[in-house]
């Protein structure tokens, strides 16, 4: 199935993609970036369920209001597409941003979700462990293909990437706008979920790449302590994408979460 559409409740148009048959799993991609992030992935879900992907707005087919964005806003996006497909209730899988959006449908639409998978992800907020002042600099200086190595760098090992030239789908999506991509920026950056993951009451699971410096691993430690009964699952060697570059080791381990009965 291809592209299609839900709306908002403030009437946006909300891209989605539908693949693969059984229960839906949710994958939620990263800041700025549309589905594309889970090219190459989603298909090692398939054997045993489908696949729902988001172009969060701002992103890919999706509607892009210049209005301020908020994870929480990006989190009744995708409660409007599961309304739209009458899924009542989901298994949902977040990386990076999408892990911060995953949180808040976790704690506002408790009865919506089955279980949680929390990859690369933070609780935000003053309790976040932040990135180093030398990955900001990395990020933020330069020019454009300077920024794009240090990403690449943030993102996969030197081995994977000298056999893996591209194109890699998770450094953005090059259709957004600078005002979307400006938006999405502030929503990730002032995400604060806190105070309310301690009411996440599904299984869930936190997934995170012992060397990635884009997003601490001190903040895997953080979520899975903060939320009830969480499992943590940390993969050696790994960084921001450990997703894509360890899916042999991944992909088994949210499938293997996600195989229990209610």
């Amino acid at each position: 199935m291809g592209t299609t559409y839900a709306r908002a409740a403030d009437g946006t148009r909300i891209a989605y993609q539908l693949r693969g048959t059984g229960s839906p799993l949710v994958l939620l991609a990263g800041q700025a970036n549309s589905h594309h992030w889970w090219d190459g992935v989603r298909e090692d879900f398939h054997a045993v369920r489908a696949t729902l992907t988001i172009d969060y707005r701002g992103t890919g087919d999706s509607d892009r209001p210049d209005v301020p964005y908020s994870t929480r806003l990006l989190a009744d996006d995708v409660r409007a597409v599961l309304d739209h497909l009458g899924i009542e209730r989901t298994d949902v899988y977040g990386t990076s941003m999408g892990g911060r959006v995953a949180q808040w449908l976790a704690v506002d639409r408790p009865h919506r979700v089955r279980s949680l998978v929390l990859g690369c992800t933070s609780p935000g907020g003053p309790h976040a462990v932040e990135r180093d002042a030398s990955v900001r600099r990395a990020l933020a200086g330069g020019d454009a293909a300077g920024r794009r190595a240090a990403l690449l760098d943030l993102m996969y090992t030197p081995a994977w990437l000298a056999e893996h030239p591209g194109p890699h789908r998770t450094l953005g999506d090059p259709t957004m706008p600078a005002f979307a991509r400006n938006r999405h920026l502030v929503a990730s950056d002032r995400h604060d979920a806190w105070d309310a993951l301690a009411w996440i009451g599904c299984p869930t699971l936190v997934v995170h790449g012992t060397d990635d410096r884009l997003n601490p691993v001190a903040n895997a430690h953080l979520l899975a302590d903060r939320i009830p009964r969480a499992r943590l699952a940390l993969l050696p060697g790994a960084r921001h994408a450990y997703f894509e570059e360890f899916r042999a080791v991944a992909g088994p381990l949210v499938s293997d979460f996600l195989d229990f009965d209610d």
